[in-house]
């Protein structure tokens, strides 16, 4: 790890998902509707918990050919389910 990676508070650099960042993105967006984010990059800061920021590629259901960026936000509490806390369109 980098000196950035280790400091509390600090963003991490985007880096591809491990099996862990995969997991809280789809426990957080378990049920969500109206449209589909594919995970690409993930950047992550520890706080009392962790903020997660995955770079995703976005579409509507039953229209796959219409793509767009997003930065979905999700906070993981050390105790309790992940949620969304932001999605940003880019």
């Amino acid at each position: 790890m980098t000196a950035q990676e280790q400091f509390v508070g600090g963003w991490t650099p985007y880096h591809p998902l491990t099996a862990q960042d995969k997991a809280v993105f789809e426990e957080a967006l378990a049920g969500f509707v109206g449209v589909n984010y594919q995970p690409l990059e993930v950047s992550t800061q520890v706080v009392n918990g962790t903020n997660y920021r995955y770079l995703t590629n976005a579409s509507l259901p039953g229209a796959s050919q219409v793509v767009w960026r997003a930065v979905v936000e999700i906070y993981a509490p050390i105790n309790g389910k992940p949620h969304i806390t932001q999605i940003h369109r880019i």
